[in-house]
């Protein structure tokens, strides 16, 4: 028998009320994640963004990123906490743009819902405006769209994307990279935001282990260690780039520490990088040791508590560990740069981690 209303949107599932809501909940969020050469607010059509400001530039190159945060949102879905996975969303972004030397200026989010929350997305929004804060950006604009049908009503996920300058001649790459450099780990906040199919389904799917249940190791609940969120090094990493001779920088995400840092190694050139320079934090131990997973399989999965490595100049290396204690980050030498000569990989991670 047909419907003897019309169909509508709300219907379908789609609460326009609902997304307006959302949008005067996070205005005050996003008001304080600006910089001076935003231009306009939050509800046009597009962010704007001052671009004479690049005119103190003698060639300024645009750096551009995007990223999301993997299935750590199941993570902050089930522990209901949806104001730090903003953090892991902004990290994941800016520093990859650092890496390359460049200032990370502004980003722009996307967030996708099953069914718009207000109060859940404003909390999303909060976070990302924090990430941003920390990295020194502006959050110019975003997206939320609600599908239903496709997500459950509580289901959601995050992408970002950013945008940055660098000056042409500062610009870090493996060009800049020579014999004898030293290999600096930077140390990670946990897992950070890669890895999370792997951790689950070791954690979860295998071990049966709830988020509640408390971990001596951790210190805390299983579900507050792994939402952790992500460091943002980007302001550390700038300036170390100004007040050392920094080659390149290498952000250890997905595919581990030997496969990012090899994607700035040259090809002639070869790092070795001495696992007995530093103790992983405990989740990585406990997520090998319940899975059974073997080291070769975390190390491609799993940071193994290295968040950004920086490759500098053999005499700057005392100055760069001072200057990083000083921004309050956990350094340390874990390397050197040599000739490849019959090493067939760019990566050589060699010895066992101190226990």
């Amino acid at each position: 028998m047909p419907e003897t209303t019309g169909a509508s949107y709300a219907a379908a599932g789609v609460d326009i009320e609902a997304g307006d809501l959302a949008v005067e909940l996070m205005k005050e969020w996003v008001a304080k994640a600006t910089r001076p050469e935003v231009v306009g607010g939050l509800g046009g059509f597009a962010g704007l963004f001052d671009a004479s400001a690049l005119k103190r530039y003698e060639r300024p190159l645009l750096a551009s990123a995007t990223d999301g945060v993997g299935t750590k949102v199941d993570i902050a879905r089930r522990m209901g906490v949806y104001d730090t996975i903003g953090h892991d969303l902004v990290g994941m972004v800016v520093d990859d743009l650092v890496v390359c030397g460049a200032e990370p200026l502004f980003m722009t989010d996307y967030i996708c819902v099953g069914k718009v929350h207000p109060a859940r997305v404003a909390a999303i929004v909060k976070g990302i405006a924090e990430g941003c804060v920390l990295a020194g950006c502006a959050l110019v604009g975003g997206e939320t769209a609600e599908h239903p049908g496709l997500l459950g009503p509580d289901e959601f996920d995050v992408a970002g994307a950013g945008t940055g300058v660098v000056e042409a001649d500062g610009l870090l790459s493996a060009d800049r990279i020579r014999t004898g450099d030293v290999v600096i780990a930077i140390a990670s906040s946990g897992l950070h935001s890669n890895g999370y199919s792997l951790v689950r389904h070791v954690l979860f799917d295998r071990a049966g282990w709830a988020l509640d249940r408390e971990i001596p190791e951790f210190g805390r609940a299983l579900g507050e260690e792994l939402l952790e969120p992500t460091r943002i090094y980007s302001l550390d990493c700038l300036a170390l780039a100004r007040t050392t001779e920094v080659h390149a920088f290498s952000h250890i995400t997905g595919g581990g520490l030997a496969a990012n840092l090899a994607r700035v190694v040259p090809d002639h050139l070869h790092a070795t990088v001495d696992r007995s320079t530093w103790t992983p934090a405990p989740v990585f131990r406990v997520v090998g040791e319940v899975g059974g997973v073997e080291r070769l399989e975390l190390e491609k999965t799993l940071n193994m508590g290295v968040g950004m490595i920086a490759v500098v100049a053999q005499e700057s290396a005392d100055v760069a560990l001072a200057a990083l204690a000083d921004r309050g980050l956990d350094a340390w030498v874990a390397g050197e740069i040599t000739e490849r000569g019959d090493h067939g990989e760019a990566v050589l991670l060699t010895g066992d981690y101190a226990a």
